[in-house]
């Protein structure tokens, strides 16, 4: 009798969502793993607050459901994300961040997750999200999709206007950008001007403020 009902217990555990949780703030993590372990179809199998560890950790115990924070030490989320899915194309992760620039939703759904969610989500909508990604369906908010395909539709900025609007936003002159790029001013002006264009916007002031609405600066 006790050998059937310990197979029962083993039973239901393996129907359960085997969850990994990278995320680098302790409270919110643990806060994660409470509601988790409240689910009876789900379990913590393992956590951490670092990218690296969060990658090892995926490897050793192969969860079902990632849920992953996109600022992590030693690895972001999204160069993990890269990681666990060169170890495995069909790794089910879901970006939980809160971070909700059109830049960052698209760096992390390029890199391969199957959803982005940002942190002051329903606890209904995430265990919504776990489910629907373990059967292996995105799960996308309308908030997100939009913002996604506003960013799939816009001009993308080249490495080099990147470097310019950085340094734009530091303050910096175009001579001084001039200076730091090896270019010319007149080159730094045009690049300033490629990114005012991009960006829809007339001024440094306005440029900075979109580039970081969008993440463009966290990059």
């Amino acid at each position: 009798m006790k050998k059937n009902d310990e197979k029962r217990r083993v039973a239901a555990s393996n129907d359960r969502i085997r969850i990994l949780i990278a995320e680098d703030h302790t409270v919110v993590r643990d806060g994660l793993v409470a509601i988790v372990k409240q689910e009876k179809d789900m379990e913590v199998v393992a956590e951490t607050g670092d990218g690296r560890q969060a990658v090892e950790l995926w490897k050793q115990h192969r969860p079902d459901v990632t849920l992953m924070d996109l600022r992590m030490p030693s690895l972001d989320g999204v160069n993990a994300i890269y990681e666990i899915r060169a170890a495995d194309p069909n790794a089910r992760i879901i970006v939980l961040t809160t971070f909700d620039g059109d830049e960052d939703i698209y760096r992390g759904m390029h890199a391969g997750a199957k959803s982005y969610l940002l942190k002051d989500v329903r606890r209904e909508e995430l265990f919504q999200c776990i489910r629907e990604v373990h059967a292996g369906r995105m799960f996308v908010p309308p908030a997100v999709a939009a913002k996604l395909a506003e960013r799939l539709t816009a001009e993308e900025l080249t490495p080099r206007e990147l470097e310019v609007l950085r340094l734009v936003a530091e303050g910096k002159p175009n001579k001084l950008i001039g200076a730091d790029l090896a270019i010319t001013e007149v080159t730094v002006k045009s690049h300033v001007q490629s990114v005012f264009r991009k960006l829809n916007v007339l001024s440094r002031t306005e440029a900075i403020v979109v580039a970081n609405r969008k993440g463009l600066l966290r990059l």
